[in-house]
């Protein structure tokens, strides 16, 4: 995923821009998307907007009409949204859906499980899912616990305030990732690069094709050496216990997926998770002295996950057949776009679901999504979390905002919410 608006708005804007300069007519008096599209990205601070809560309430499967005969519908029901991200059989990821579509072309597909269906899905995801049982992941702790103390460090020695988000946030996930898939130490300042450029909410659509397109390229370079000396990485992993049952292309592919999905998402959770506790002090002792596999840890993290829930959508389905949800009837072809942020305010996780509650106990949440596409790397992104919460507590007890709180870049229209920058003082 990306934070270039969303692949949802991306898409339904290229087509729309597409047929209006098609047909003459002046893009600068253009409203792209209905309001009800967008509304699941927008945020007040934390908070999903009211209107999404309202919306929830009143109608949590909402009809669309798009631009030129389109349907879309809005999911923001707890039940409803697990009721579409279960239908494997009738709904659609697949990347093929947006081809031919303004300008989008089969070499743009960037792999991986996301833009799947089964059963490509399928044995991708059974080759891939072994790689991320907790037995398997338990090796990346060290690793994690010396990238956390590292970042620490470095904090540490810097004078004056600190931005929590590049100097916090964004090097853990980068740098796990590049442990876990075994990028060569050497290579890292260029892995961190690329990871990053991908996501630049100003770039457009354009530019993050581009940072895609070098990013697969360099991991299909990765992926080359990985089958010429096998290393004990994810890659090489794979590499030696399925060989020439996986191509290049799909382990580049996988690579890059991994590298979408848990980056940004990790980051963007690191830095609201610290929001929420700079603004409630207290939560500092709740978690400051539990290792992180202490039910205090693993309860504050999972309600984080549900709170914050940083991927505010699912990607879009695409309706294969007719199907009723809900007592609504969706039609071939009909785009659903499943507001996760909205679904994991439901009252099906109790009372005041708008506030966050570390001793929260209720249903599973959506925030790795649910079904065949839910998150292949949702424990390594818990065991990040869960590691780098206490750490940060306990070696900077007063730990404060350096600016207003309503000073802080938030981003905007972004499926992966987050903030661009965290500036705290240490002291």
């Amino acid at each position: 995923m990306g934070s270039l608006r969303s692949r949802v708005t991306a898409w339904l804007g290229r087509k729309y821009l597409a047929r209006k300069q098609k047909d003459g007519f002046d893009l600068a008096n253009m409203s792209f998307l209905p309001d009800e599209v967008l509304m699941p990205l927008k945020r007040t601070g934390l908070d999903p907007v009211s209107e999404l809560a309202e919306l929830r309430e009143s109608e949590p499967v909402q009809r669309i009409k798009l631009p030129f005969g389109m349907t879309a519908w809005v999911i923001t029901g707890y039940e409803e949204a697990k009721s579409v991200l279960s239908a494997t059989n009738e709904f659609s990821n697949d990347f093929t859906n947006l081809v031919g579509n303004a300008g989008v072309t089969a070499e743009q597909n960037p792999g991986g499980l996301g833009f799947a269906d089964p059963p490509v899905h399928t044995r991708l995801r059974k080759l891939l899912t072994p790689e991320f049982t907790v037995r398997r992941l338990s090796r990346l702790t060290p690793q994690i616990d010396d990238i956390i103390t590292e970042q620490l460090d470095a904090m540490a020695a810097t004078e004056g305030p600190v931005d929590l988000m590049s100097q916090f946030a964004l090097p853990i996930p980068s740098l796990t990732i590049c442990q876990l898939l075994g990028v060569p130490y050497e290579d890292r300042a260029e892995f961190q690069r690329l990871s990053t450029a991908r996501f630049d909410l100003f770039g457009g659509a354009g530019a993050s094709l581009g940072a895609i397109s070098e990013s697969l390229s360099y991991l299909k370079d990765v992926v080359k050496k990985q089958r010429e000396n096998p290393g004990d990485g994810l890659l090489g992993m794979l590499v030696k216990e399925h060989g020439d049952e996986i191509s290049d292309d799909e382990l580049a592919g996988l690579a890059d997926g991994l590298l979408t999905g848990g980056l940004e998402t990790t980051a963007s959770m690191l830095a609201l998770g610290a929001i929420v506790l700079l603004r409630n002090p207290e939560y500092f002792e709740l978690i400051r002295d539990s290792d992180s596999g202490d039910k205090a840890v693993t309860t504050f993290v999972d309600e984080l996950l549900r709170y914050l829930t940083v991927v505010q959508v699912a990607f879009p389905r695409f309706a294969k057949q007719d199907i009723e949800i809900a007592g609504n009837q969706i039609g071939e072809g009909d785009i659903v776009i499943v507001s996760l942020s909205g679904a994991n305010r439901d009252t099906a996780f109790g009372t005041q679901t708008e506030e966050f509650d570390p001793h929260r106990s209720g249903p599973a949440h959506l925030a790795f999504g649910w079904g065949a596409h839910r998150c292949v790397g949702a424990e390594l992104g818990r065991m990040e979390l869960r590691a780098a919460y206490p750490a940060l507590v306990r070696r900077f007890p007063n730990l404060r905002l350096a600016v207003d709180p309503s000073e802080l870049p938030y981003r905007e229209l972004s499926i992966v919410y987050g903030v661009d920058k965290l500036p705290v003082t240490l002291s």
